[in-house]
């Protein structure tokens, strides 16, 4: 395979680093017109690390313990120290792709204070316009958080993106928009075939491929096509990375410390068959 400077080759390595987890939820949190809706279903946090050479490219930042202490939903380990096992501090991050700005997808940004950021335009419109008027539309998002990303845009260090962009060889941007109004997905070349890392367009793997909703939505129309471009977009359904599932961890094997797995070698070859056996309970 042919290397660009840096040694880049357009083919990523791609990690899931696990910050944060909350056990005390019901499958009525995570679908909606679920029947079994009473019944536990746990969720975890996730941030993403892109490599390619010398390129390295977080996925959304977490948040830290003071909205943690704020919400009353704790975190296991700080995002920055969550990177330690990478050999590198969260001042060495020089690029950040947001998904979206709701608190556990942005709440870190301070902690990466040199990234430059990479956000769909509708997502600041959303987030600074008159819908967060609205108490249950604005309860997602933190002030603090939106202000910063506004301070990197007056620093020059914000990039604006606006539907479908091509960011890198082997990884590209897609608004999908539905659980919040900006969201975006990234599309990876791996050595596995074409990943992509649904952030919040699905929560769960059952959100997309049972084409059932997840209850925090904005648009719901965009939300079910979401789910049919997620499909598309991936090499095959287990290369679909949802944003909470803990099923993650079970597929991808572990890789530098225990909160962390390895997406891009591929996930166990009984993958699909052990996602499906997990739908409804």
């Amino acid at each position: 395979m042919m290397t660009k400077a840096g040694g880049q080759t357009g083919t990523w390595q791609v990690h899931a680093v696990k910050y944060a987890d909350r056990n005390a939820r019901a499958r009525g949190d995570s679908f909606l017109f679920d029947d079994n809706h009473d019944a536990p279903h746990a969720m975890d946090y996730f941030m993403w690390l892109l490599r390619d050479g010398d390129r390295t490219i977080l996925v959304d930042t977490g948040y830290d313990h003071a909205e943690a202490k704020l919400r009353g939903r704790p975190i296991r380990l700080d995002p920055g120290e969550a990177l330690a096992p990478f050999g590198v501090t969260p001042e060495q991050i020089s690029e950040v792709i947001v998904t979206h700005l709701h608190y556990d997808h942005a709440g870190g940004l301070a902690l990466f204070p040199n990234a430059h950021l990479h956000m769909q335009e509708a997502e600041m419109a959303f987030a600074t316009g008159p819908c967060m008027c609205h108490d249950v539309l604005r309860d997602p998002f933190t002030a603090g958080h939106i202000c910063e990303a506004v301070m990197r845009l007056y620093g020059g260090k914000l990039t604006f993106h606006s539907g479908d962009s091509q960011l890198a060889d082997g990884l590209s941007l897609h608004c999908i928009g539905g659980h919040s109004r900006g969201l975006q997905c990234v599309r990876v070349r791996t050595q596995d075939g074409w990943m992509v890392l649904a952030s919040d367009a699905a929560h769960y793997y059952e959100n997309v491929l049972s084409q059932k909703p997840f209850p925090i939505v904005v648009d719901l129309k965009d939300m079910m096509q979401g789910f049919e471009r997620l499909i598309k977009l991936a090499s095959r359904p287990e290369l679909i990375i949802p944003g909470h599932d803990p099923l993650v961890r079970k597929i991808f094997p572990q890789d530098l410390a225990s909160h962390i797995h390895r997406l891009d070698v591929g996930p166990e070859a009984d993958a699909l068959a052990k996602i499906s056996s997990e739908f409804g309970k």
